[in-house]
């Protein structure tokens, strides 16, 4: 009985962590003399809720998993139309993971029944009709391989195994335990390739699924569950807004290959491309930007069931850095609930913003009964959700904060590490948002920063966007270092004429 229920609740918990708000994305590809380039993303799902799990049926056809009427189905983009339809109709259950049967004019999928039913299904491209595939599995990803060789995650207590499937003959064999859910052909080979979850560093490995022979390829990532392969051999991998790169025979560590700027894409999970890499699809999470501008305009609305939407069940919410104020999305309902009935003029202006990450940070303004205040809102989010809030209020204006923070900028760029250490305090503190402590000293800084200077020489950092409030300075940096650029957003804090704490928020 424990090993049902346990089984089910990984299930659930599969099927509850994809029903977050996603798109999907495509984007062109091109490689000059080795080097990728990315064209502008699109998206080509434009649904409000989930949107998943895309493929190529062919160089014109996208197949992907849409939600409707609480309902998830198989959907296809036209990429020369420029048009979006719907294939299947399942009002019994719900469609995920669609991928073209090799050799014939239909694809598969995985359908999850209303009764709690998971089973691989094929369907025919024109009608949409179902029957079915795999009876005896549960199956949670899968490959084709051939027209008869199937690869497959099957789910088994609260892990995924890796199974191989001869449909000709019906057998099922499992070639290794405990796998994650990205299977894929690895270009110019016979070979598949799957991420191992055996050990606490996690693998991608290649396997022959006719022998069942295996090798490592490489680490990846913690927590990466998604990946894909270019037609010259590189994998990519999202982690939030940057997709990485790696190619086995020529890297030995993972590098940035584009950042996606702007606030249309979020955290990136799902990848898949075309034939000859041309094209590639990505699933993205609704960015944080989108998300925070949308309880920010809910609460101006005064739409409580719209603004307490955009949070999680247990969002945090506290005065900067860790001062908790209360959890919990019905406790903040009941809050601003009460706010409203006893503050009939109220709003909130976005002044500045700033976003970094899965964090965005908000320089507000905000009306009370005609009264204003500057004020300064940092919001988390994770799923499409607001995980935390923390505020920052203006008490005493410290007028020469931010020219303690432009001069430790100034001698940052010039590299002078002796002007750099003047602007510091003695028992400066460093942090990462929000409370983690990283080191305390001032010589402890120059042990690190005093090589870093040395040995940088095209060091510079250029400030975005600069929020001052109180004591403190909120920089959003741009900086270059060996050639490789990246933001960086940093919390200074200013005390008797010196920084005495840096809180930095990645």
């Amino acid at each position: 009985m424990t090993q049902k229920i346990t089984a089910l609740l990984f299930l659930v918990s599969i099927i509850a962590h994809a029903q977050t708000n996603t798109e999907v994305y495509l984007m062109d590809v091109s490689t000059t003399d080795g080097k990728i380039s990315l064209g502008e993303p699109r998206n080509i799902s434009n649904n409000e809720g989930y949107d998943n799990q895309p493929s190529f049926y062919n160089d014109n056809l996208i197949l992907f998993s849409s939600t409707r009427n609480r309902q998830t189905d198989i959907a296809q983009y036209n990429v020369r139309d420029n048009i979006s339809s719907w294939i299947t109709d399942t009002p019994r259950g719900s469609e995920y993971s669609p991928l073209k049967i090799p050799g014939k004019k239909e694809f598969s999928a995985i359908r999850l029944d209303t009764n709690g039913l998971q089973r691989l299904y094929r369907y025919d491209m024109e009608s949409g009709k179902p029957s079915l595939l795999l009876r005896d599995l549960k199956v949670g990803y899968h490959l084709w391989f051939a027209e008869d060789i199937l690869i497959s995650t099957v789910l088994v207590d609260d892990r995924m195994d890796l199974v191989v499937s001869n449909l000709q003959d019906n057998t099922n064999y499992t070639f290794q335990k405990n796998v994650g859910r990205s299977l894929h052909k690895i270009p110019g080979t016979k070979l598949i390739s799957y991420i191992s979850k055996e050990n606490e560093v996690w693998e991608i490995k290649s396997m022959d699924p006719i022998s069942g022979a295996t090798q490592f390829i490489t680490n990846i990532p913690p927590e990466i569950e998604d990946i894909c392969w270019l037609i010259n051999g590189t994998i990519l991998v999202g982690m939030g807004n940057t997709l990485y790169r790696f190619h086995p025979k020529t890297d030995s560590q993972w590098s940035v290959l584009h950042t996606f700027e702007g606030k249309n894409l979020g955290s990136i999970s799902r990848l898949a491309t075309n034939a000859n890499s041309s094209k590639l699809v990505l699933v993205s999470e609704v960015s944080p930007e989108i998300v925070v501008q949308k309880q920010v305009e809910a609460y101006n609305q005064r739409d409580l069931d719209a603004f307490a939407s955009c949070y999680s069940e247990n969002v945090l919410v506290q005065y900067f850095p860790s001062d908790t104020l209360y959890m919990g999305r019905e406790t903040l309902r009941n809050n601003y609930q009460n706010y409203y009935e006893n503050t009939p003029e109220t709003g909130v202006e976005v002044i500045k913003r700033i976003s970094i990450g899965n964090k965005v940070i908000d320089e507000e303004k905000a009306s009370d009964m005609g009264k204003t205040q500057r004020q300064v809102a940092i919001y988390e989010v994770n799923n499409g959700l607001i995980d935390s809030m923390s505020f920052l209020f203006e008490k005493e204006s410290d007028m020469e904060a931010e020219a303690v923070v432009q001069k430790q900028l100034d001698a940052y760029n010039a590299r002078d590490i002796d002007a750099f250490l003047e602007t510091y305090s003695d028992d400066i503190q460093i942090f990462d948002y929000p409370n983690k402590f990283s080191y305390q000293g001032k010589e402890r800084m120059r042990s690190g920063y005093g090589d870093f200077f040395q040995n940088t020489p095209d060091l510079n950092c250029t400030i975005k966007n600069r929020i001052i409030i109180g004591n403190k300075v909120i920089d959003e940096e741009y900086l270059t270092v060996n050639g490789n650029n990246f933001n960086a957003v940093a919390i200074y804090e200013v005390n008797e004429g010196k920084i005495s704490k840096v809180t930095f928020v990645r």
